[in-house]
């Protein structure tokens, strides 16, 4: 019961939430329930008018009113349809804009999470957070809020209006609505919910689809492209079963609706002829309580079908307003410090950190690297290297201990004035899928073109460019997929030195190359480290042999650091991964004569 009440008012503060986007347009959505109210207006008018017209126009024989009511009823029609067209518009224009505004919220609070948002929570999560609880609040916006408002209006008014009619035949609605209210919303529910299930299969089984795509080669190269069929066909077959049942219970639910209409309109012809015989009520206003009583009853049952659909949508709205209100792990200084230029020291003092619900990654890290000195992090898989890359770029906190640059804690320093001072080159890079100027241009959005070459140059890529048919303008696919390993990396070098850091941290990048990609590679990479604070992770000492020292990183603690020289002749740890790199028993020789 607790948690059906938490549930509950989480779903209360949802919906609210969700509403908050509406209040810019206050104005609009006055106008919106005018246009409503004219409307009703109009709807309801047309059976009091024919009303008038039976009962006395025809059976008085006064013709002369006829042309009058007819020349009404043109008008009211025309009122109405002009009130309707300007509802429309301004509901498609009000669910547009507040989708936007709530889009836009969405972008702006997944740029301010930290990096352990998307370590935690697949990509394919949060487009499915677009395609599904996004879309749902749209719904509200466009559909169900303006119908639940039209729909109470016309049936507050429209049950007044029948009661004056007849009160007693207007009872007849009440078993009726009751019959639908009892029964109805089962199978609405069960069509909603039938329908969610329908909507998250789709998009796994779209889940399905992008993989095949994207993984291409790795299936056909592993032969496994009947096994992977096999797991999308059954995607498509759960998305398909609860497609098929969200059907049947909707069309159940419109059955179910129109069988209270016809039970509902014989006991209304029924008792109404028994009146008229009787003289209780005219032709007339029978005529007009029957007009009346089919849309009234649409109307209500319409407006249960909403209010229960809406109800439902609140519900799967609640991840959505949950998310939202995530805490921002990596908050921006309240008074930030800002040195007037960045030199590039770093000192770790005591850093220790660990992930939530593990054993801590980093213990008790001391190190302070002077600027434009070079660094290289080696040691086993687990040891701390790239925890200790995020703390740098501050995707991560310390839980303790302290992290300066140039003397400035990096949590007082402006987010935008630290990320700026630092260049990566990832093992892995990614390019977009435009001209190979545009990934170069993305380290510094406002380079000239004269900038761009110059970059090019220097991470020794401009040759290779000019090589590719349309030069800089050259498309390089969907990540990069037109370029080797190399070029691909060469121009993430020059994508980095174009934005001129002031410290640059390589994440292995040449170990996924061959040979002579990793030569060119090396050989821009010496050209733009010139000058700057440099911290590598590296797997193959080969590439870090030159390097000003080289910290071992065992256990979150710097088991040792040194030259390379220096740490081989203390025959310790560094000593002992360069014996195991070594590949035959001739090279370990050489390496023990050394």
């Amino acid at each position: 019961m607790k948690q059906s009440n938490a549930d509950q008012n989480v779903s209360r503060q949802s919906y609210r939430w969700a509403l908050s986007f509406l209040r810019p347009y206050a104005k609009r959505i006055a106008l919106l329930v005018l246009c409503s109210i004219l409307a009703v207006a109009g709807d309801l008018l047309t059976p009091k008018v024919i009303q008038y017209m039976i009962d006395h126009v025809v059976k008085e024989g006064d013709f002369r009113i006829f042309y009058w009511l007819l020349g009404l009823l043109v008008a009211v029609n025309l009122l109405m349809l002009i009130a309707k067209n300007g509802r429309n518009m301004l509901q498609r224009t009000i669910g547009a804009l507040a989708s936007r505004d709530i889009q836009g919220a969405i972008f702006r609070h997944l740029r301010k999470l930290g990096f352990a948002h998307y370590e935690r929570h697949p990509a394919g999560e949060t487009l499915s957070m677009f395609n599904s609880e996004v879309v749902s609040v749209q719904r509200i916006y466009s559909q169900y809020l303006p119908g639940i408002i039209d729909n109470i209006l016309y049936t507050a008014v429209a049950i007044t209006l029948l009661i004056s009619i007849n009160a007693w035949l207007t009872l007849i609605m009440v078993p009726t609505f009751c019959l639908y209210y009892l029964f109805g919303p089962y199978f609405e529910k069960k069509a909603s919910h039938y329908g969610k299930r329908a909507g998250e299969g789709r998009i796994a089984f779209n889940q399905k689809v992008y993989e095949s795509v994207s993984g291409f080669r790795e299936f056909r190269a592993f032969g496994a492209q009947p096994w992977y069929h096999e797991r999308t066909y059954a995607e498509h077959k759960a998305w398909s079963r609860d497609y098929l049942s969200a059907a049947t219970f909707s069309f159940a639910r419109g059955s179910f609706r129109r069988i209270t209409f016809y039970l509902g309109a014989i006991a209304v012809f029924l008792t109404g002829y028994y009146l008229v015989r009787h003289d209780y009520v005219t032709l007339g206003e029978f005529v007009a309580f029957t007009i009346l009583y089919m849309s009234t009853m649409f109307r209500l049952t319409l407006l249960v079908t909403q209010l229960t659909e809406q109800r439902l949508i609140i519900h799967q709205t609640a991840p959505l307003y949950t998310f939202m209100h995530k805490p921002i792990e990596i908050e921006e200084p309240t008074d930030p410090i800002e040195p007037a230029e960045v030199k590039g020291r770093l000192a770790f003092e005591g850093v220790e950190f660990g992930y939530p619900d593990q054993p801590p990654v980093i213990r008790g890290f001391d190190l302070d690297i002077q600027p434009g000195e070079k660094i290289a992090f080696v040691g086993a898989s687990g040891g701390g290297k790239s925890t200790l890359f995020k703390m740098v770029g501050r995707f991560y906190d310390p839980t303790s201990g302290l992290l300066r640059l140039d003397g400035v804690p990096i949590h007082q320093m402006p987010l935008e004035r630290l990320r700026e001072s630092i260049g990566y080159v990832f093992q892995e890079t990614y390019l977009f899928g435009s001209s190979v100027k545009d990934n170069i241009r993305f380290g510094k959005p406002d380079a000239t073109d004269e900038e761009v070459v110059a970059a090019a140059k220097a991470a020794y890529a401009h040759d290779f460019i000019m090589e590719l048919p349309e030069g800089y303008d050259t498309l390089v696919g969907e990540r990069g997929i037109k370029l080797s390993g190399g070029q691909k990396q060469r121009v993430a070098i020059a994508r980095m030195f174009i934005k001129q850091p002031a410290i640059i941290l390589l994440d292995e990048a040449t170990s996924s190359l061959d040979n002579v990609s990793e030569y060119e590679v090396q050989q821009a990479l010496d050209e733009v480290l010139v000058g700057r604070t440099t911290i590598a992770i590296a797997h193959r000492l080969s590439t870090v042999k030159h390097f000003d020292r080289i910290v071992f990183l065992q256990d979150g603690r710097a088991a040792e650091a040194g030259s390379y020289e220096q740490l081989m002749a203390r025959k310790g740890l560094l000593y002992e991964l360069e014996l195991g790199q070594s590949g035959t028993a001739g090279d370990r020789d050489e390496v023990k004569a050394r």
